[in-house]
């Protein structure tokens, strides 16, 4: 094959992937790689990804070949791919299928075709308590109690495994869509993902926040006509969910129950936090109400926002194989590293858009992204010359010039609604006496929070400020402005679902901005690099202020 150097990647023997962003032919290259790579630099004109195992299993679980792979890096390519790396790709993603979970009457079978794949894991210390008794070379025997932790450990000794062996069916519920109901042809498709194929009933969806994954999950549900147990990331989350059930179904509201601090109600259709599922009376005390996953009779789990899903609730999925899991997310990024968690518990990626081909068909808002620098004054940055890390990146997220920069960018924008997002909530309180905003704060009693909430929809509030319970499953349609004032760190996942609060489809001019202030050569600029992987991965490009 000749080679082309205008083409934007560069594939290097190490499994990353250079990306050129000013060729013409970069948009092509990044939503290709969307589909196999992950996004670890982003620099102004080259981007490096990387090709990992877990990258190409979820890629192979969603219908990619190792030779469209290979093909696709050769045709983008500026130089010869080395000769390694399509055997690894082709090795990396033929393991995925090669072990697979079967029924064996009342029991499941750890299956190969081939005699030394089953040979290569057997032997494994991880894994050799969790199988029974060989059923012949090509199989040994499973406890159906032991069908998540096998997963969990094979895939995290680099074997996955195919589940094959199904699911036992929850207790039927009438349920359909209402008819004035309207699915987009890419919810339809990300159904059809999740439920279709071989291993149809457990994997996650990842499309933008505004993009409608609540629907998504409501569409799976009807498909299926199963009582559904919903895991929500707060009460706020929970109240949404619930309100759009009522909506676009035909269930009736006693056949949908909250299960909350305050309220115990086990329906068809039952919605919970995991906040709640993961308290514990004391603390060497196991969680109190996990037994919610056995006392009904479950058809599908959904675990709304899967990339944020604590670790008690990974052990008690890994008991839950047997019933259908549905996980919804904008991001498989997690901060903790446990996207092979994710991969083996909840299931592989179904289905997957970029961002940019949502925003060019018009359903989610095109994003302008803005970075705005302001530097310390004298005196803070000595002191942060001579501080500790902790106690720099403290500094510079509360840097005291950033609330001049804010009282600019309210003022850039006087007709729009915005979010003001910030993770110290002292900051948030100060910049909200100064400027004559409401903030929502963990400590905000939900019932004050959901008349915010009502008032900023209505345009009673023009502005409202936000601390971290505002980062997911906030339904705000007509905020179309964000002003970034401090994150979490370099937290990427942060960073999508911030973006995702001003996406929503809006009326008229379906735009949006979305400004990050950030102290000038800080570690809080640092962080801001790491957490501008995610804009980059997407295709977001993002301008730089400085303020003056």
């Amino acid at each position: 094959m000749s080679f082309d150097p205008s083409n934007p990647l560069i594939v290097q023997g190490d499994h990353t992937v250079l990306l050129e962003t000013m060729s013409r032919r970069a948009d092509e290259a990044r939503d290709a790689l969307l589909a196999f790579a992950e996004l670890v630099k982003s620099p102004e004109y080259v981007h490096t990804w990387r090709i990992t195992p877990l990258s190409l299993w979820n890629a192979a679980s969603a219908g990619h070949t190792a030779e469209s792979v290979v093909e696709l890096l050769a045709r983008l390519a500026k130089y010869p791919v080395p000769d390694h790396i399509p055997v690894s790709i082709h090795d990396k993603m033929g393991r995925y299928g090669r072990l697979r979970l079967v029924r064996d009457g009342d029991w499941l079978a750890l299956e190969a075709d081939d005699p030394l794949d089953l040979d290569a894991v057997r032997h494994l210390k991880p894994v050799q308590d969790l199988l029974g008794e060989p059923l012949g070379p090509c199989a040994q025997r499973v406890s159906p109690q032991r069908r998540g932790e096998l997963k969990q450990v094979l895939t995290s000794c680099g074997h996955p495994v195919e589940d094959l062996a199904g699911f036992d069916d929850g207790e039927p519920l009438e349920l359909q869509l209402d008819r004035r109901c309207r699915l987009r042809g890419y919810q339809v498709s990300a159904v059809d993902a999740f439920m279709t194929g071989p291993a149809g009933g457990s994997g996650v969806v990842v499309l933008p926040c505004g993009a409608g994954k609540t629907l998504v999950g409501i569409a799976a549900m009807a498909r299926l006509g199963m009582r559904t147990l919903v895991l929500c990331t707060g009460h706020t989350a929970l109240l949404q969910w619930k309100r759009a059930i009522l909506e676009h179904t035909t269930l009736e509201p006693d056949q949908v129950g909250e299960y909350s601090s305050a309220r115990k109600e086990l329906r068809p259709v039952t919605l919970t936090t995991y906040q709640l599922l993961t308290w514990r009376p004391a603390k060497h005390e196991p969680p109190a109400h996990f037994r919610l996953f056995h006392e009904g009779r479950w058809g599908l789990i959904v675990y709304d926002e899967v990339h944020l899903l604590p670790a008690p609730i990974f052990r008690e999925t890994a008991w839950l194989q047997a019933r259908r899991r549905l996980g919804l997310t904008a991001t498989l990024v997690r901060e903790d590293g446990r996207e092979g968690d994710v991969f083996s518990l909840i299931g592989p990626k179904r289905f997957d858009l970029p961002w940019k081909e949502l925003e060019h068909q018009g359903w989610i808002a095109a994003a302008t992204c803005v970075e705005v620098r302001v530097a310390l004054s004298g005196p803070d940055r000595a002191a942060y010359v001579s501080a500790s890390p902790r106690v720099k990146s403290k500094l510079s997220a509360l840097n005291a010039r950033k609330g001049p920069v804010v009282e600019k960018l309210l003022a850039r924008h006087p007709d729009e609604a915005i979010l003001v997002l910030g993770t110290w909530v002292d900051q948030l309180r100060f910049l909200a006496r100064r400027f004559d905003f409401p903030v929502i704060t963990g400590k905000t009693p939900h019932k004050e929070r959901d008349q915010l909430f009502a008032a900023f929809r209505a345009g009673a509030i023009r502005v409202l400020g936000l601390s971290r319970v505002g980062n997911f499953a906030v339904d705000l349609p007509d905020a179309s402005v964000a002003v970034q004032i401090s994150g979490t760190f370099g937290s990427r996942q942060e960073e999508a679902q911030r973006l995702g609060r001003v996406l929503r489809p809006k009326a008229g001019s379906n735009t949006a901005t979305f400004y990050t202030v950030v102290t000038a050569d800080s570690r809080e600029q640092d962080f801001a690099e790491r957490r501008q992987l995610f804009l980059a991965e997407q295709g977001y490009p993002y301008r730089i202020e400085v303020a003056g």
